[in-house]
This record gives structure tokens, sequence and C-alpha cells, in this order.
């Protein structure tokens, strides 16, 4: 079947969207988002086993619709979708290149908005300018990697 490529943009885009959500909040295991962001192989490995079973969760969807035949794709869009995904979500999840960047482009205060004060029982919640930042920075590549499953090697 000879699907458009803007409508297998657009149907990836919304399934690695939701699939997103579920594998950022749902499948990410508590010592996973406590820690991903740590110094040191602690850090390293916690945020790689996050962004494995996040593009195990988003590969997963991506073939589904392609084995319903749903969107047409290639292999390499495929590869490189998941690829551009996985990799930017480990590099923002790591938490310390995302604060740099948000310092770079004047978003520091921004970054820190929400945040628990040092001493002070603030509730921490995830309604921080850190966690709009990160999911802003997700989605941004979400799409990018919805463009490179639709359009490379069809």
């Amino acid at each position: 079947m000879n699907i458009p490529a803007a409508l297998t943009f657009a149907v990836v885009l919304v399934a690695l969207l939701v699939t997103h959500n579920v594998a950022d909040h749902w499948l990410q295991t508590h010592h996973q988002a406590c820690t991903k962001g740590a110094d040191g192989w602690v850090g390293r490995w916690a945020c790689a086993r996050h962004v494995g079973t996040y593009t195990a969760a988003t590969a997963g969807m991506v073939a589904v619709l392609a084995a319903l035949h749903l969107v047409d794709i290639a292999p390499l869009g495929f590869v490189l979708g998941q690829l551009v995904s996985a990799v930017t979500h480990y590099w923002a999840d790591r938490r310390k290149p995302l604060l740099v960047l948000a310092v770079l482009v004047g978003k520091r205060d921004y970054y820190h908005f929400g945040a628990p004060r040092p001493g002070h029982d603030d509730n921490p919640g995830v309604g921080t300018g850190a966690y709009t930042l990160d999911q802003a920075w997700h989605w941004l590549w979400l799409l990018v990697a919805a463009l490179l499953t639709a359009l490379v090697g069809v």
C-alpha cells in the first residue's frame, strides 16, 4: 500500500507523542527518574536503562503501525527516527546538558522555576521549569524522528 508521506508523518508523530508520555511517566522506574541525572556511571546507567525501555516502547509502537499497514516506512527511516529519539532523550535526561542549554539561551531562571528551595520542605512536584523544558525538548526531537521515519528511504 502506498500511503502518502504526510499521512505517515502525522500518524507516527501522534504515536510517538502518546508513547513518549506513557514511557516517560509510566514505564520509567522511580529509581531511574531519581538517578538518571547523577554523576558517574550510576547516573549514566540509570539513564541508559530508561532510554532503552523508552525506545523499546516507541519502536514497538511504530513497528505495530507498520505491521498493520497504517504507515509506510522504510527500515532506514525507522532506525534513524528511533536513533534520533533515543540519543536526544538520553542527552536531555542526563539533566546537566539541558541546564547548560537553558542557560545559554537565557532560560536559566525558567529552568529553576518551581524547584524546591534548599533547606525548605516545598513539596516538590513535576510542575517545574526544568520539567517543562525537558518535555518541550523531547517533543521537538519526536517531531524530527517522525519526519525521518516518514521520509527517509521511502
